[in-house]
């Protein structure tokens, strides 16, 4: 597999150090890394263990976000195949959770308050109460009832934020800006073999492409409502894009040579941040945008200013 990194800093994360402390985890997690994406049952004979104690521990690394799970077609029904996330997982003891939230600004910005707009059918508007307005109907993206929208999806186009450059506010350096949401491919119901081609813009210029492998209903999102239709898209993967002066990474893994200095954010008091599918995208598979009451995380979209 490719390199990837997680640090977790002493104190955070308790369920991914939880997910951590039985060896047979551990095992599952070093035998994905070695081997790449394999299903339950290969995992098991590959460690002499039951199903049923390597589908418990493959759900908690998988609810810890260590482990991604999809399904695929087997035989007889569907089986599911996991990949472990990083490939390191470091735990640092360098500095305090006080220390360092010093040095990082967020701001989590509601998924239905962009800015511009351009998208195409199939599209529509989702809060936690009922869908807003008609679907794929994309004149109706520039509704005022946007802003109430925890669910945001398009088949083609983009959506673009606009956050504001408190670094600047407060006269101080950026080392680094992430950008973090929940996102899926978008078709007509939900198919999890359905790749997208899914693209970051900051300030106008693509950042780094990330492929999602389908959209999701095999189980209800853990933050989707009740009475949101189960053959709607339920959740997706949690992406990080970081740009540094070395680069910009998607989950710890090099996606482009954009750095710092091309995105000039000091010269800008505000950061548009544009997600979105490129004209000349490989796969245009659409994009699902979860926000808080969807999801499996049930949160809007995160920037992080490193100071």
């Amino acid at each position: 597999m490719e390199r990837s990194f997680l640090t977790i800093a002493a104190g955070e994360n308790h369920e991914a150090v939880r997910a951590l402390s039985a060896p047979a985890r551990v095992e599952m997690l070093k035998l994905l890394c070695a081997k790449g994406p394999l299903n339950i049952n290969d995992i098991a004979q590959a460690l002499s263990l039951p199903q049923s104690t390597v589908a418990t521990g493959i759900q908690i690394l998988e609810d810890a976000g260590l482990v991604d799970s999809r399904l695929a077609k087997a035989r007889k029904g569907n089986q599911k195949i996991c990949s472990a996330i990083y490939s390191e997982i470091l735990i640092s003891f360098e500095e305090s959770a006080a220390q360092r939230a010093n040095n990082v600004i967020e701001v989590e910005m509601p998924v239905g308050l962009y800015t511009s707009c351009d998208v195409h059918a199939p599209c529509g508007l989702c809060s936690t109460e009922s869908v807003i307005g008609p679907l794929d109907v994309p004149d109706y993206f520039l509704d005022p009832q946007r802003m109430q929208a925890g669910l945001v999806w398009f088949g083609r186009g983009y959506v673009e934020y606009k956050f504001p450059n408190n670094a600047k506010v407060l006269n101080k350096d950026i080392r680094a800006i992430e950008f973090s949401l929940e996102l899926s491919s978008e078709v007509p119901g939900t198919n999890p073999d359905w790749p997208s081609d899914i693209t970051l813009w900051v300030n106008g210029m693509a950042i780094g492409t990330w492929t999602s492998p389908g959209d999701y209903g095999d189980k209800r999102g853990a933050f989707t409502p009740a009475w949101w239709k189960l053959e709607g898209s339920q959740y997706g993967a949690m992406k990080t894009w970081r740009i540094s002066t070395r680069g910009t990474f998607i989950d710890g893994i090099a996606a482009s040579n954009v750095t710092l200095t091309d995105l000039a954010l000091a010269q800008h008091s505000s950061i548009r941040l544009r997600v979105g599918i490129a004209e000349n995208a490989g796969h245009t598979g659409g994009v699902n945008i979860f926000g808080r009451g969807f999801g499996n995380h049930g949160r809007d979209i995160i920037m992080r200013l490193h100071v």
